[in-house]
């Protein structure tokens, strides 16, 4: 039962892309490159105003950080990105779904999503989903503490559940 920690780690002359690397020791360690402000990648919005001018928005999913969780969802069969981890949840909406997750006997991975705030935005990019906490299943995501709580209370979380840990 590994919890994945997040970090960055910068050069010490600039702020450089590192290489990714998993490391599936405990604490686990995924490294991401620092967020550089000229090799952002443009969202869908933009904002005009008379006043302040054109406002861009920009992502944190960078490549390397796509590549990076691609292989944290697929690696395990259940990934939880949270804030906090499966023994000391910082947000009741995590703590409901590690009580979800352990009510169903379920192994699974947390991500502390709280170490990294690269991480914490560019995952709203990777699934398109806001809030946090996000669940994957099989290398899907598949929702957040409202869907999973409905999910497990009407049965499907748990068929869903089963059919990823026998595949």
């Amino acid at each position: 039962m590994t919890s994945f920690a997040l970090s960055s780690s910068l050069s010490s002359s600039s702020i450089k892309p590192s290489l990714v690397s998993v490391r599936a020791t405990t604490p686990s360690l995924l490294r991401f490159p620092p967020p550089s402000l000229s090799s952002s990648t443009p969202l869908r919005c933009s904002v005009a105003s008379s006043r302040i001018g054109p406002v861009r928005c920009v992502s944190a999913l960078t490549p390397e950080l796509k590549t990076t969780l691609d292989k944290v969802v697929t690696s395990h069969k259940v990934v939880l990105f949270m804030k906090g981890n499966k023994d000391f949840p910082q947000c009741g909406f995590s703590h409901t779904v590690v009580q979800i997750l352990k009510s169903l006997n379920v192994p699974f991975e947390t991500v502390n999503i709280l170490e990294n705030d690269m991480v914490r935005q560019g995952l709203k990019d990777y699934s398109n989903w806001p809030t946090f906490p996000q669940l994957y299943i099989d290398g899907e995501f598949f929702g957040g503490c409202d869907i999973a709580v409905e999910a497990y209370k009407n049965g499907q979380l748990q068929e869903l559940l089963e059919k990823a840990l026998c595949s």
